[in-house]
């Protein structure tokens, strides 16, 4: 099995590297200002660039390199920060397009200015869909709801929706990228009297291009692949679904927290999706713990069935409790129990801190037993599960309570629901919990 020594956080590195491109060019841009050019459309394309940078930045995110997750502390929060460049490039292109203004513009500059904006801000909005209801204000919700449901767009549903139609396209969003870059390099006359600017611009967008044809291309020849098939499909619950899959020749290695590119050959077709694994590493079997959230997750039992082919790629992410203090608090909400369900099957020995497992679930919630059995053989692992419907929502004033108070020195690692995890980091650090010892996972980065 391969090594996996605890590490120190470094979630701030790409973030900080980010921060230090945007202010290196804006001092570029900024500091040697041409004095015949016109302040406003200087100003107009200077925001051009700052979106070309973060837009190229968030087409590295995606290129799934290992050091890639080493800088931003696991795939899944380069995700959170790539899908973060892209929307902030695109509100950048707002005062770029009132602003800039050249009357000498080439016709394929504008053109291709046209496709590239209308490309990216469609698949902006086309992934924003699965989460309107968080952009929404909640008084137009069932307005919004009714104009969903309506019978003319039923059919456009059925077309565009579905996860891997949106990521077939998504896939697309480099070639807009590469559309608004060349209108920038024929069009922008801030590049007229600054070779900096012009070569630093030019390196900006090929660094970001270029890592987006090596994910679309050669990227496909070096990827960790292992070939698996349908074990067991079993129903836990209404809408729970655990799958095993069983090896075809030498099996994934991985850590207990980690997740996995699954693609499975289901009776409507392949589908790609990440699960995190929720079995133990001396396992023979991957076991899936899987929630239906729509796509073909929501009717997974009904169309997958033992025997079927299944490709595991991967491991990716870096959610490990070795990371943490002598003090643990481990938190779940509903599904995402399974990165723990993965640590408490690979305990094989005492635990060297005392850890205190909240698993929250609306209703009976499924493992219980299993994890009070796991607990019961290990003295330094107290588990608290809690049925909201009968006890209320959890929430971090009991879990501190319950703990014995003293924040200082605890750490805390999560996963369920992003407002659920929002609202306990919140809470948590205000109340003392330093942020470096909250950890979380990300499951639901798409």
């Amino acid at each position: 099995m391969r090594s996996f020594a605890p590490r120190v956080p470094t979630r701030h590195i790409g973030p900080a590297t980010i921060m230090g491109l945007v202010v290196a060019q804006g001092s570029i841009w900024l500091i040697r200002r041409p004095p015949d050019e016109n302040f406003g459309s200087y100003l107009g394309q200077f925001f051009g660039a700052e979106a070309v940078l973060l837009l190229s930045v968030a087409l590295v995110l995606i290129s799934t390199l290992p050091w890639v997750e080493a800088w931003f502390d696991g795939i899944d929060r380069a995700a959170i920060w790539h899908r973060r460049l892209a929307i902030t490039g695109l509100v950048l292109l707002a005062p770029h397009i009132m602003l800039s203004s050249n009357p000498d513009v080439s016709e394929l500059g504008g053109a291709l200015a046209v496709i590239g904006i209308a490309g990216l801000v469609g698949l902006a909005l086309w992934a924003i869909l699965p989460r309107w209801q968080s952009v929404v204000p909640r008084p137009l919700r069932p307005a919004v709801i009714a104009a969903r449901d309506a019978r003319g767009l039923a059919a456009f549903r059925r077309i565009f929706g579905g996860y891997d139609r949106w990521r077939a396209l998504h896939r697309t969003t480099g070639l807009f990228v590469a559309a608004g870059f060349v209108h920038g390099v024929l069009d922008g006359t801030a590049f007229d009297t600054s070779p900096i600017r012009y070569w630093s611009y030019l390196a900006i967008g090929a660094v970001g291009l270029g890592f987006y044809v090596y994910r679309e291309l050669p990227a496909r020849l070096f990827q960790s692949l292992h070939d698996y098939q349908v074990a067991t499909v079993e129903e836990i619950e209404p809408g729970l679904v655990e799958i095993a899959l069983q090896p075809i020749g030498r099996g994934v290695d991985f850590m207990p927290g980690q997740f996995a590119m699954v693609y499975l050959e289901a009776k409507d077709g392949w589908h790609r999706h990440p699960f995190t694994i929720a079995s133990a590493p001396h396992d023979r079997d991957l076991r899936f713990t899987i929630k239906a959230l729509g796509d073909y997750t929501s009717r997974l039992h009904e169309l997958v069935e033992p025997g079927m082919p299944a490709v595991i790629g991967g491991p990716h992410g870096r959610f490990d409790h070795r990371r943490g203090t002598d003090r643990q608090v481990w938190i779940a909400g509903g599904v995402g129990v399974a990165p723990f369900l993965s640590w408490l099957r690979s305990l094989d020995g005492p635990l060297p801190y005392r850890v205190d497992f909240f698993y929250s679930a609306v209703g009976a919630p499924a493992f219980a037993d299993e994890i009070r059995t796991i607990a019961d053989r290990h003295d330094d692992l107290h588990a608290h599960i809690i049925d909201s419907s009968l006890e209320g929502r959890l929430t971090a004033e009991r879990v501190l309570v319950d703990v014995g108070g003293h924040p200082e020195g605890l750490s805390v690692f999560m996963c369920g629901p992003a407002a659920m995890l929002s609202a306990f980091e919140t809470r948590l650090r205000r109340a003392g919990v330093a942020s470096r010892h909250i950890h979380r996972e990300y499951f639901d980065w798409r």
